[in-house]
């Protein structure tokens, strides 16, 4: 079998079953697993699928995001210790940038450190952040019924007003080829400015979030220190050569 013809097999197969095992691969097409392998890094640099840990998945370009409800009930111990890992960078003094987000929320909890000074665009952050007596600015703009973030022109406006210590992001995807990506372009913006104007800036996504491609680019994968709570051997060489990685766990 010629490569084209093998490699559109391969996506046939992923298209028609959204995952498939790296020997299903190999026992279909009848080449070797290293064959396969490169096969699959080609095709995820051409951005036709996504490697997973012992095979291949079909790519999603999410554009619909899930409401503020629906996220805040997934993977919540995995967020409370990225949450927490989060936390304890912030120290005595800083201002740091707190992106509207569930992971992000959960940092509020844990912040200890003295003096800090909060920017945020998340309206369900603003009473959390008022019952820890942490001294708070709210970017001002549109807010979106569906996840409280705050953005349009008016909060870009705002945002350009600040600079930041640390900037605290959430994703909906990590992607070493296309970066850190969010479904809404304008949400995706504000992340954006608020990594650019911070001195170190921070994802925070939990191990779903690995190897995703949503609609719109927040920023390239070196612009951002990746906090997760789980990343496959089989990528972790990767990602730890693009960017600095750490990985929180019980």
């Amino acid at each position: 079998m010629l490569t084209p013809e093998r490699q559109q097999k391969i996506i046939d197969l992923v298209l028609q079953n959204d995952v498939v095992k790296l020997q299903e691969l190999v026992d279909i097409t009848g080449a070797s697993e290293s064959t396969i392998r490169r096969d699959l890094s080609q095709l995820e640099e051409e951005n036709k699928l996504k490697r997973v840990h012992g095979g291949a998945a079909r790519l999603h370009q999410k554009g619909e995001e899930p409401s503020i409800l629906e996220k805040s009930s997934i993977n919540l111990e995995a967020k409370n210790l990225i949450a927490k890992a989060a936390a304890e960078l912030v120290q005595e003094g800083d201002c740091i940038f707190l992106d509207a987000g569930t992971t992000t929320f959960q940092m509020i909890q844990h912040l200890a450190a003295n003096r800090i000074t909060v920017v945020t665009n998340g309206f369900a952050h603003i009473h959390a952040l008022m019952e820890k007596g942490i001294s708070t600015y709210i970017i001002g703009g549109f807010m979106k019924n569906k996840t409280g973030a705050i953005i349009g022109g008016k909060a870009t406006q705002s945002l350009k007003e600040y600079n930041f210590d640390k900037a605290f992001i959430g994703a909906n995807g990590v992607h070493v080829k296309r970066g850190y990506t969010t479904p809404d372009p304008e949400e995706a913006y504000i992340k954006s400015l608020a990594i650019k104007q911070a001195q170190q800036a921070y994802v925070l996504a939990d191990e779903s979030k690995i190897n995703e491609v949503t609609f719109a680019n927040v920023a390239s994968i070196q612009e951002a220190t990746l906090i997760t709570n789980h990343v496959d051997k089989e990528f972790r060489a990767t990602f730890e050569d693009k960017t600095s990685v750490m990985v929180v766990s019980i």
